[in-house]
């Protein structure tokens, strides 16, 4: 398994990370300890949590899952992310307090290796959050922050008020979600792939040292679905199926390789709760694409080049 050290904290994580997003489908708390085995044993040591996913019904979960599986706390990085509401993103110092103290208990844990805002709040006041990081972690109950889905003037909007360095950005990347990196291949053009809708967030967070979390690496659109094995993205998938047998891996694998492959050093979260396919997509890790395979996967998607 590669590793990433996250926004270079010295939290070393796994280059794959499972998300918990789905855990509370599963059919009861024996089911979860087989899925975090398999992930363990897989290589991976890095969990992503929420406190809306299942309304907090993933955290507890996972946390039971957790005390009742192998694994060590000690071992293991756990996230999770805090602020969206049913209707409403809050930042406001006193939920965020709430909000971690009730996914710590949630969780079972001491403390979280990293904490993330949930996608961005209009209504910020970045002073504000600066005296919540420096309680949390005054407090010892998170050891580094966070953002997730903010553009690099949302990010350094924030940056410029905290005592802590960002040290990760959550946002959707994938081999079809590749608008990140779609308005850098057409600089200078006028069609619709040369509109810059994130900011040049890419180049932004190799700058910064910020390490890309990659959501939903296996969905095309807004969750319609997976391309994986779908007909509507035949080319794709025997382009896939073509450099799964080269490397000795699946489809999965190249999908995660293809994300790894770029040199942002990124990290998945992957968000299936299949143990089979957990580890099929733990096994891209170790696949390195050529530069023309990278762009062969980029094409078959159906992108084009300048």
């Amino acid at each position: 398994m590669k590793f990433v050290d996250l926004g270079r904290s010295g939290l070393n994580a796994s280059a794959v990370s499972l998300g918990l997003m789905r855990v509370n489908g599963l059919a009861d708390d024996a089911a979860a300890v087989k899925v975090l085995e398999t992930a363990v044993n897989s290589g991976i040591n890095f969990f992503d949590n929420a406190d809306m996913y299942g309304k907090g019904e993933c955290e507890a979960r996972f946390g039971r899952a957790l005390r009742q599986s192998s694994i060590k706390r000690e071992d293991i990085l756990i996230q999770t992310k805090v602020g969206i509401l049913d209707h409403a993103y809050d930042f406001s110092k006193q939920h965020l307090i709430e909000a971690v103290d009730g996914s710590l208990q949630r969780l079972g844990v001491d403390y979280v290796d990293s904490l993330l805002l949930h996608r961005p709040d209009a209504l910020i006041e970045p002073e504000e959050i600066a005296t919540v990081f420096d309680q949390l972690q005054n407090a010892g109950k998170v050891r580094q922050f966070g953002v997730s889905n903010m553009n690099p003037s949302q990010v350094e909007l924030l940056q410029h008020s905290l005592n802590q360095k960002l040290i990760v950005n959550q946002l959707q990347f994938g081999i079809m979600h590749t608008g990140p990196i779609d308005a850098g291949l057409h600089v200078n053009m006028t069609d619709p792939r040369s509109v810059d809708h994130d900011g040049g967030i890419i180049e932004y967070s190799r700058l910064h040292d910020m390490t890309i979390q990659a959501w939903s690496p296996f969905q095309y659109g807004f969750f319609e679905g997976v391309f994986m094995d779908n007909p509507k993205f035949q080319e794709l998938n025997d382009e896939l199926q073509k450099l799964a047998d080269k490397y000795h891996v699946t489809k999965n694998g190249i999908a995660v390789a293809w994300i790894l492959r770029h040199p942002a050093q990124m990290q998945v979260i992957l968000g299936s709760m299949n143990q089979e396919r957990i580890a099929q997509m733990a096994a891209g890790a170790d696949v390195k694409l050529t530069h023309q395979e990278w762009y062969d996967v980029y094409l078959a998607a159906g992108n084009n080049l300048p």
